[in-house]
């Protein structure tokens, strides 16, 4: 591979990133913006939910309600709602047809009132202003507003996310994602009124989709609905699996397959482009290093490059620290087997799991 292909490679990394879509602080007055609706759902997020409850408490812009689903949960999730003063409400049994979290958001959408419906994972935290700033931007676009939360990890093994979250984060921010409206969303974080959930029928007509909010982001641009999707960075976080490594594979396999097919051809074949110059770069370093044959030729130099892409458009994304993107091989193996994995369980054997459940997939699988 010549150096310039690898500069092309490299450089794809940064044309695809855009930093208009990080959230930043409140930059315009929100009035009078009705009753505002939170709906929760939460399956054993007894360590989680706090974090999320303590940070609704502390908005700006208080919530009108708020609503846990409880969905199933075998731990502390209801008590710890009901002491922080949310309405909960129980969801023993998935509905045929439905996977469980868009049951659960929707029973949680019938008993709201609210003029602005706020859908919040359970491992999101949340800044004082951010709902605030959220409702102002939605009224700026008069669409729909989803976030894709700063990643905060705490133990080795969720660092190994970071290029999970980088190629979503590139994914959202593509310029191509935008033009062909192609409704890239991410559900973890989801604003829009309540007019407009009930126009596209709500999360009711994504009801057996895996990745619900890709889904979902598709049928609002299908109705003229606009969808601007932010990077969390200062307003917005999660910590998306600190119930050990398993739960780490287990959710990624789940998503990344059917969510790389969701996206535009551009934006994935480029995706595809940059990765491909990270893993030949990554192999062709850790070999010589291996082989104690180091020299500086354009693969050393453009590890080098995409070493310091990773820490200088990471800082936006989550806190990966440093000996990941300095060993970015180790990373990016891990992702390509998790990809790899995905593929097969949702096209081959057409079964995924999550938090104890197993989830059949419409398609190729039986």
């Amino acid at each position: 591979m010549n150096a310039i292909l690898l500069f092309i490679e490299w450089i794809t990394g940064f044309l695809l990133f855009s930093a208009k879509n990080l959230l930043r602080r409140k930059t315009g007055d929100v009035k009078n913006p009705g009753r505002v609706s939170v709906i929760i759902p939460a399956r054993n997020e007894e360590h989680s939910l706090p974090h999320l409850l303590d940070s609704l408490k502390n908005q700006t812009l208080k919530p009108y309600e708020i609503i846990v689903v409880d969905d199933g949960s075998e731990d502390k999730t209801s008590e710890i709602a009901k002491k922080y003063g949310a309405m909960v409400v129980r969801n023993e049994k998935v509905e045929k047809g439905w996977t469980g979290k868009s049951w659960a958001v929707w029973r949680g959408f019938l008993k709201s009132s609210g003029d602005i419906l706020v859908f919040l994972d359970a491992d999101v935290r949340l800044k004082p202003e951010a709902i605030e700033e959220l409702i102002y931007l939605r009224g700026k676009t008069n669409g729909v507003i989803s976030v894709f939360p700063y990643h905060y990890t705490e133990r080795l093994y969720e660092k190994f996310s970071i290029l999970f979250n980088f190629l979503g984060a590139l994914t959202f921010t593509s310029p191509f994602e935008r033009v062909l409206k192609k409704g890239g969303m991410c559900g973890a974080v989801l604003i829009c009124t309540r007019d407009d959930y009930v126009k596209i029928g709500g999360h009711s007509s994504v009801r057996a989709e895996i990745v619900e909010d890709m889904a979902l982001g598709r049928m609002f641009e299908e109705e003229g609905i606009p969808v601007e999707t932010y990077l969390g960075y200062r307003l917005v976080s999660f910590r998306m699996y600190p119930d050990g490594y398993m739960s780490l594979v287990e959710g990624f396999t789940k998503n990344t397959a059917k969510g790389a097919l969701s996206i535009s051809l551009p934006t994935l074949s480029l995706l595809i482009f940059w990765f491909s110059g990270l893993l030949s770069t990554g192999i062709v370093f850790f070999l010589n290093l291996l082989r104690g044959t180091l020299e500086l030729n354009h693969y050393a130099i453009f590890y080098f490059l995409y070493t310091l892409q990773l820490l200088s458009l990471g800082r936006f994304i989550g806190n990966f620290g440093f000996i990941l993107p300095v060993f970015h091989i180790f990373p990016s193996v891990f992702f390509l087997s998790i990809f790899l994995n995905s593929i097969y369980r949702y096209y081959i054997r057409g079964i995924v799991s999550w938090k104890d459940r197993a989830i059949s997939i419409r398609g190729w699988g039986k």
